[in-house]
């Protein structure tokens, strides 16, 4: 099953609900925000504030990504905020495992990401402990990045870990998405796929949607 996760980031925020309603109008499954720190990655978003407003204009389960430093000391604001997912960066967690584990305890999905330079067998000892694996397909802190071409291998690879331990946790792509090179992703084994500009960049949201989900849903059948 391909589950479509817009990435906000990209969307028009002085019209943010309306950009919301358009990705729902073309039938995504969940909405993907961006939290961004100035310091973990060269690029500030936004906090739990706007997650809070999204979650008044929306039913959809947020994934929220938290591209920041100190994620332990935010995740509760971001889970009372109405973050159904949290995802947190390998990268920057030093106490990776206490940190997924707190996010559980909230009562949130915990997902651990990894930038294209980290290589997959890092993340063996935490998988059992993860319900999402998010596999970043560009440099995190911008959007609009051309998606690195090497990255289904990784994908791949994470996915061959995730079966061999019997995980049903979730397997997300994310940076340079769009319906040119999403069945690369799928083929690899992503079920998830995280979009921004390549979806809100576009003339017409819903049907750009629904094309990426097409062109997903076809690659599973190859």
């Amino acid at each position: 099953m391909i589950l479509i996760a817009p990435s906000i980031i990209s969307g028009d925020f002085s019209n943010l609900e309306k950009q919301i309603r358009s990705v729902e109008e073309g039938g995504i499954d969940w909405l993907h925000l961006d939290v961004m720190d100035g310091h973990f990655v060269p690029n500030l978003t936004f906090g739990p504030l706007v997650v809070k407003a999204i979650r008044k204009v929306t039913n959809l389960p947020l994934d929220t990504h938290l591209m920041i430093e100190n994620a332990d000391h935010y995740i509760e604001d971001f889970r009372k905020a109405g973050a159904d997912g949290i995802t947190v960066h390998y990268e920057a967690c030093p106490h990776l495992h206490r940190t997924i584990h707190r996010i559980r305890e909230f009562g949130a999905r915990a997902g651990v990401a990894v930038n294209p330079a980290t290589p997959a067998a890092i993340l063996k000892e935490i998988l059992p402990d993860v319900n999402l694996v998010l596999v970043m397909t560009v440099n995190p802190g911008w959007g609009g990045q051309q998606f690195i071409a090497s990255s289904p291998r990784k994908v791949k690879e994470i996915a061959q870990m995730l079966t061999a331990i019997g995980s049903s946790a979730h397997l997300e792509v994310d940076g340079g998405i769009d319906s040119s090179n999403v069945a690369a992703v799928v083929k690899a084994g992503a079920r998830v796929i995280v979009s921004g500009s390549g979806i809100f960049r576009t003339s017409n949201i819903p049907e750009t949607v629904r094309l990426l989900r097409r062109n997903a849903e076809k690659a599973l059948e190859l």
